[in-house]
């Protein structure tokens, strides 16, 4: 077995050094639009919730130091600019827009809205799991329809488990925890042809990650009267978790139905401020996506070199085949200072690792030499 030091050397200069060429090669023209990666605080490396290392970006910082005057107002109204800005992108009207505290409450509202007093909701299984915790939390009764053989949504399946008593689908393209991609003509057919039994909720947490040409967003179907719902979120590419910005698209009847479930003050002044700033932050966008590939390939050519299948991730995380616990394997790296991704049933001896700066990639490449050596 080659060292530890000869292993990294070679990932720096051998085949890391081809795989990750191409996305490399517009990072010098990109860096001037992105602040400097800096530690949040002090603690672990978080490579366990799917964050942007990069963010906020400098434009979303100008944003929020601007809106310092306004922090004594209530936030609702401020809503309407967001609103406008995302419904002039999308081809659709404010009314189609239904603001969150990230797209997780937009999946809360939803939860609630068609699970209420024992409504049937039907899920991939294992997928992100916010909506069908809410649901199940008012008296939902859940369907879960494993993944198939490729660890991708079966959409086939999902189709015939859909009855007329299920209220609510739910599909996340690209799925998380396993990065896998379903192609645009698929989902656009599923929804298509199950809208017309249940309202279908699209999670596209990490559509801007996306480079695959096969991927379509189902805002399309949006715009032309389906029972299709479409989640985004601030919170991935654009680098503001900690500020909880989201969003819904939908008919405005299922918007408003959306809206009857929103928190008061789900969304602050200063997030809705910084989310406009990020919208608008093409250059910034395109940073984190080239920064975000190249940490990939560093993280895939590690494991791949160790023998660790790894998912092809469309994302800011890469699923692979730890063949170990995972939370014990979990518990070891956090005693060498890195936080890894959760367990995920069924695939408990998978591991969810979430991209981050490339000294963070470097130092977790360290440590996972170190933990999977120990006998």
């Amino acid at each position: 077995m080659a060292t530890l030091m000869n292993r990294r050397q070679w990932l720096k200069t051998g085949a890391l050094a081809a795989a990750g060429a191409a996305v490399g090669r517009d990072l010098p023209a990109l860096a001037r639009h992105a602040p400097t990666a800096r530690r949040a605080f002090d603690g672990p490396i978080r490579l366990h919730s799917n964050e942007n290392p990069f963010g906020p970006s400098a434009a979303a910082r100008q944003a929020m130091q601007a809106a310092f005057d306004a922090g004594c107002r209530y936030p609702s109204g401020f809503y309407g600019a967001l609103e406008a800005l995302i419904a002039e992108r999308e081809g659709l009207t404010a009314e189609h827009v239904v603001l969150g505290g990230g797209s997780h409450e937009v999946l809360r509202m939803a939860g609630m809205a068609y699970g209420l007093d024992g409504g049937e909701v039907l899920t991939a299984y294992p997928t992100y799991e916010g909506m069908e915790n809410y649901a199940a939390s008012v008296g939902a009764y859940v369907h879960r329809v494993p993944l198939d053989d490729a660890f991708l949504v079966d959409l086939d399946a999902m189709d015939r488990r859909t009855t007329q008593a299920v209220k609510l689908v739910f599909l996340c393209n690209p799925n998380n925890p396993t990065g896998t991609m379903l192609p645009g003509e698929q989902v656009r057919a599923f929804c298509e042809a199950v809208s017309r039994r249940a309202v279908v909720l699209v999670d596209e947490a990490y559509h801007e990650y996306v480079t695959d040409p096969a991927y379509a967003s189902m805002t399309d179907l949006v715009r032309r009267g389906h029972n299709v719902i479409v989640s985004r979120t601030f919170s991935k590419i654009f680098g503001l978790a900690g500020l909880r910005v989201g969003y819904g698209l939908a008919r405005p009847d299922l918007a408003e139905r959306l809206r009857r479930f929103r928190g008061g003050s789900s969304v602050n002044v200063l997030g809705l401020r910084a989310a406009a700033a990020s919208y608008r932050d093409a250059d910034f966008v395109a940073f984190s996506r080239a920064r975000n590939a190249e940490a990939r390939a560093f993280a895939t050519t590690l494991l791949e070199d160790r023998g660790h299948r790894c998912l092809p991730s469309h994302t800011n995380f890469v699923f692979f085949h730890l063949r170990r616990d995972v939370r014990a394997f979990a518990e070891q790296m956090r005693q060498q200072g890195i936080l890894v991704g959760r367990p995920f049933p069924p695939f408990l001896d998978w591991c969810r690792l979430s991209l981050g700066t490339m000294d963070e990639m470097r130092a977790f490449a360290a440590a996972f030499e170190a933990v999977m050596t120990q006998p």
